[in-house]
């Protein structure tokens, strides 16, 4: 990731919608995204589980600035009506952006946990150097949530149940599942604090991703 923003977002879909939640995603949502000035990219994730179709996506945004700002506000309040038909169905959505606040490590990982967390860390890249340092790791980032800038009342969010609100995000990138779960034990012993008011530490694999750069092709 390149930007100092990121909008991360979770949800669950029904068995019966998943097709056209798929196609509704990768064939026009998140052009519609990263076609808006300040999104960089979008990077889509599947949880790795049997029982539940769970999402989560990562948009990396130019700054924080771009969560309340007239182009993605107008992009809000005008869903399309694919974005109409979707957005009601999506269940257990979790939704909030801000600015990054530590990163460390290169690349990206096809394997990873995208935590809530409650509480951010006193020394953020101190953290994300410490567990980038384990074997197998590709990046870590952490992240600060703004709460003003995320709740501003869209006719898109008015579409969705209520979201709830967390503090930030720790995103560890690794090569494997042995590695990130390591990696997540590290995490604990570290910053126990941190981690004992997390959301589950689910394993997501990579799915689909978009750069701005190549997603404008008309």
């Amino acid at each position: 990731m390149r930007g100092a923003g990121f909008l991360a977002i979770w949800s669950d879909v029904a068995a019966h919608d998943l097709t056209d939640y798929r196609h509704w995603l990768t064939r026009e949502h998140t052009t519609e995204r990263v076609t808006t000035r300040g999104f960089l990219a979008s990077r889509v994730f599947r949880a790795a589980r049997d029982d539940i179709n769970r999402f989560f996506i990562l948009y990396e945004l130019d700054t924080p600035e771009v969560l309340d700002g007239e182009a993605y506000l107008a992009r809000l309040n005008a869903p399309t009506p694919w974005s109409q038909r979707i957005m009601p169905k999506l269940g257990n959505f979790m939704r909030g952006g801000g600015g990054m606040v530590a990163r460390a490590g290169r690349g990206e990982g096809a394997t990873i946990m995208a935590l809530r967390i409650e509480t951010l860390p006193e020394n953020p890249q101190e953290l994300a150097e410490a567990l980038v340092a384990c074997d197998g790791i590709a990046a870590v980032q952490i992240g600060a949530t703004d709460e003003a800038r995320t709740s501003v009342r869209t006719a898109e969010k008015g579409m969705r149940k209520d979201e709830g609100f967390f503090e930030g995000i720790l995103l560890i990138e690794a090569l494997d599942v042995a590695s990130l779960q390591h990696a997540l034990r590290q995490a604990r012993a570290i910053a126990p604090h941190i981690l004992g008011r997390a959301s589950e530490p689910e394993v997501y694999q990579g799915m689909f991703s978009l750069d701005a750069r190549i997603a404008d092709f008309s």
